[in-house]
Formats: structure tokens, sequence, C-alpha cells
């Protein structure tokens, strides 16, 4: 890869985020975060200035602690307790104390609230997406796009948005109720409950907060055990924006725990926002339902990228390989299923192929690699026998990419960009979640195939569609069983905070960001008064009010 491509991107971030600083009106003040203790140049304590090596093929549930560590390096970085079932509704019942008192608060003093985070992410940027990258293997380009950009329209698109949406709406009363005035209030629900995944430590905490804290809500969050390190620094910053505007204490709370800390949340809150595995999601969904819990899921992807011979083969190429492989396993866009029309198949191959040549994976705070390092322990053997299955079933591989200089005790974190050609979906690749950088790429003849291709899927989160014709283009992804799509482009949808994200199938239901995300929050009321009041009341009429006279009498 050119030494310029992350530079570039890198320069862009910066711009788009000191512009928006030029925005922060002068007044609003600065907040202190102690980030001494996450500095990955600053001193090593005895306690973890050693190799962490993780126990195989059991659980740390056992230990009672969430033990975290660089994956790049396996660096140990600490431990955080695994909160018991009566800690986590303590918590709870501390944050809907404090929420009681924020439900009162003005969108005035919210959006103070949003504007002091603003200022920290913009002015911290680099911090932030050095500590997601140490706790997740995550290069600090993918950190730039994934944590702060997208954070920071979040934060944009709800103070220039976020109030209009939450005030009554007035509705239509009907011809019959032309006396009546109808409108629709959008209320605090209480406290949100979040569990969220490990691959974008900073944003997956603060979208749900976000949208939970400006709509009048408490929120209690329980990260992932495998990105509990940068979590907790995380919530420092939000505890510091809070207390600056004077919210009460205990109204956001992030917690740490395995499956018993998510599952006592589940039961203890007033809404649930889950994103993770269809598996998990489904158990929560079970646990919900006792309480009769409402829950919003953001589950597994299979996204389809089709490629229609009329596209520009070079760009899309670069596009697919630089969305795509070098995210190492932490994509969130979930592009796993490539379709190429067969006049093109070849020519887009050799493409792919010049590019992943030059694709090399290392440790990501040396800048000098494309990819990072695979977070979740033993993955890297499970994308393994994912290719392995293909491979058996008469797939090749076109193109592998390189390691860099890796240390002996994380080589297990590392695996290399795969291009898979000949699949089909008979092959495991084509049908289970990988979660990593592999390629599979299938051929197609017309548009009406490649959409029963794109369809043939247990997951529907989102698809991407490129063709040299956008309605075309247009054409297909709008056939196409899914909750996010991209014409002519790939994983920009989330960058428009305006937009509902979430899939159908076993890719989940409900959604987060944009209007229906922020609403989701909300308790939605139906509200009827008079409109001419009290000139014009509403009385039961007489024929009926002697019919029911006539009842009680008998």
């Amino acid at each position: 890869m050119p030494f310029w491509w992350p530079l570039i991107v890198l320069a862009f971030a910066y711009a788009i985020c000191k512009f928006l600083l030029m925005l922060i009106p002068p007044n609003v003040p600065s907040i202190d975060v102690d980030a001494s203790d996450v500095l990955a140049h600053g001193k090593d304590t005895e306690e973890n200035s050693f190799i962490y090596i993780p126990p195989r093929g059991r659980s740390q549930q056992s230990d009672k602690k969430v033990q975290c560590y660089e994956p790049a390096t396996m660096k140990y970085l600490g431990y955080f307790p695994a909160l018991s079932p009566t800690e986590v509704e303590e918590r709870v019942t501390l944050s809907r104390k404090a929420q009681k008192t924020w439900a009162q608060s003005s969108f005035k003093l919210r959006r103070q609230f949003l504007r002091i985070l603003l200022k920290y992410i913009i002015e911290h940027q680099e911090l932030i997406c050095e500590v997601s990258s140490r706790d997740t293997g995550k290069t600090m380009v993918d950190a730039s796009l994934g944590e702060i950009m997208t954070t920071c329209e979040k934060i944009t698109w709800l103070l220039s948005e976020g109030e209009r949406w939450l005030k009554p709406e007035s509705r239509s009363s009907g011809r019959a109720m032309l006396h009546k005035v109808s409108r629709v209030e959008f209320h605090p629900l209480g406290v949100i409950g979040a569990i969220v995944p490990w691959n974008y430590p900073f944003h997956n905490i603060f979208n749900p907060m976000l949208a939970a804290v400006f709509s009048g809500n408490g929120i209690v969050i329980k990260v992932s055990e495998h990105a509990s390190w940068s979590g907790c620094f995380y919530f420092r910053i939000i505890q510091a924006a809070l207390a600056a505007v004077g919210a009460p204490e205990n109204l956001v709370d992030v917690i740490t725990g395995f499956a018993e800390t998510g599952e006592a949340l589940v039961s203890s809150v007033d809404k649930m926002i889950f994103v993770g595995s269809t598996a998990v999601g489904k158990m929560i969904m079970r646990n919900a339902a006792e309480t009769l819990t409402p829950v919003t899921l953001e589950l597994g992807g299979k996204d389809a990228f089709i490629i229609c011979e009329d596209a520009d083969v070079s760009h899309v190429a670069q596009v697919a390989v630089r969305g795509t492989l070098q995210s190492s396993g932490q994509n969130c866009a979930g592009a796993e299923r490539f379709y190429v029309h067969k006049d093109i198949y070849t020519a887009f191959i050799g493409q792919v192929t010049k590019i992943v040549k030059s694709v090399s994976a290392g440790p990501p705070l040396t800048g000098r690699y494309d990819m990072g390092a695979i977070c979740l322990q033993e993955h890297s053997e499970h994308l393994q026998s994912l290719v392995n299955d293909a491979l058996d079933k008469g797939a090749e591989i076109a193109v592998r990419g390189s390691f860099g200089h890796l240390g002996e005790d994380a080589v297990d974190q590392y695996f290399p960009p795969t291009v898979l050609i000949n699949v089909n979906h008979n092959m495991k690749i084509m049908k289970e979640e990988a979660f990593g950088p592999i390629m599979p790429i299938m051929q197609f003849s017309t548009d009406e195939e490649v959409i029963k291709l794109a369809n043939d899927s247990r997951y529907a989160l989102g698809c991407a569609v490129f063709s040299g014709s956008k309605h075309r283009a247009k054409q297909i992804a709008s056939q196409i069983q899914c909750g996010v799509a991209a014409i002519n482009d790939f994983a920009s949808n989330y960058m428009c905070q305006s937009l509902p994200f979430g899939g159908v199938k076993d890719s989940g239901f409900g959604r987060f960001a944009g209007i229906e995300g922020l609403r989701a929050c909300c308790l939605v009321k139906s509200v009827v008064e008079d409109r001419f009041w009290p000139l014009i009341k509403t009385k039961i009429p007489k024929p009926i009010q002697a019919i029911s006279g006539s009842r009680k009498r008998i």
C-alpha cells in the first residue's frame, strides 16, 4: 500500500474535526480527564509490565475478573471486576434515581453536555484512537474513521435536529373529530440498558449513550469483556462532561463482566439495546420476555457486495480491499459476500490481487501496517477453518497478504488478508459470519440471479451495489432484503447519522441512529384534547345517556 494513503485519511478526518471545533461556541468549558494510566508511552507499573497469555479452551468467567491485554502485543493492561447480578441491580437503581432529575432538564443543558463532549473528542482524538487501538488491535486510520468521525457526526446531528424530533408532533384528528387536537408526545422511558461489542469500543458506548441522555434517560452500558480497558477510560470522559453541566451523579454508568452481568442488566432496565451475535441476541430476547422489556437488536451481518459489469473495476477493487480486508476483523459494516459479474470477474480478481499483495498486517501503533491484530482470542483458528472448508469444497486462494514483524507471543492474533475465488453457497464462508479479513468472490450472470443470491442468506443487515447505471444499482438494491443499502459506495450509510441503522431476519430488528433510533428511547404517548375548550366540550348524546340509564336500572 502506498505510504501516503493512511496519511491522507487521517488528514481528512483531522480537517473535518477541526472544522467542527470552529463551530463550538467559545463559552463551552473544557474538561480534564486523567489519562496517565492509558498512555502507551507512559510508565508501566509493575502490575501490567508483562506479557499476558490467556488460558485456552476455558472462559475467564470462573476468575470473576475481566482480564485485559493488547491483542497486537499480548501486553497485560489490567483487570476489572465482573459484577454480580446484585451489583448490577444496584447500579441501575442509582441511575434510575438520577434519571428522575435529568428528565426535567432543558434541551439547552443537554446540548451543552454534547458540546463539551464534542470539544474534548476533537481536541483528544489521537488519545481516543490510541486507546481503541491498544485494546482491540485496530489501526489508527480505522479508529479515526470508525470511532471519531461517526461519533462527531452523531453529536452534530443531535445538536442541530435532536430537539426538533423530540418535541410534541401534531397529527390530524380526522373528520369526525374536527373539534379535537391530536398530538404525539415523546417522554423518557427511564433507564436504558445497552450491551455493546468490542469492534468500535468508543463509538459503541457513545452511540446509545448520546441518544439516551439527550432524550432524558439514564443508561447503564455493559461493555464487552474484550474491550473493558478502553470502555472504562471512555466512561471517565462521560463522567467529566456530565459533572461539568451539573448532571446528577450515576445518570450514566459503565459496567464490566460476563454473561451473568448482562443477564442481570436485561431484567433491570426499561429498554434494552443489544449489538452482537445472533445467538446471544436470542438469549437477550428470551430474558427480556420475562419482564416484557422492549429490545433493539443489531446482530450479525453477511452483507452482499455486488459489482455489475458496467462498474469501474479499478475503483471498486480499491473500495472492496480498503473497506473490507484492511478492517482486519474490526469491520462492523459486514461486507462478506462478493458477487462479480462474469464479464469482469477475471479483471476484478486481477485488480484485487494486485492491491492485496501490497497489504500487510502488523502491530497497529507502529504506523507501518495496513491491518492490525484480531481482537478475539482463537478467532484466527475459526477464520482458517472457514477457509479450509471452502478449499475442501473446490474454492481456491487467489492471493494472501503478508505479515510484518510480529512478537512471538502475538502471532496467533493475526490473520493474513485472504481472497477466495470459485466459491459457492455450499461453503460455510458464504453462510456464516466471519468477522475477519476474508474476501470470498463469486460470479453471476444476470441481475435476477445476483438478487436471488444476495437474498439467499439468513442475515440481512446491508448491501452495496456498484454499477455504471445509478438506476440499475438502485433497482437491484431495492430488491435485496436488508435494512441498509449503499449505491456505488460502501459503508457510507453510517456516516449519515440522520439515517436509521439496523437489519432484518437474523440481523435483528429495531433501529438506532436517526429519528427512529432517537424516538426508540422514548415512551410514545398519544394525546387528544378539545380544540375549543371550554366552549365546546365532549358530551354523551342523550340517546346514549338514555340507553346507559336504562341499563343501570336493569
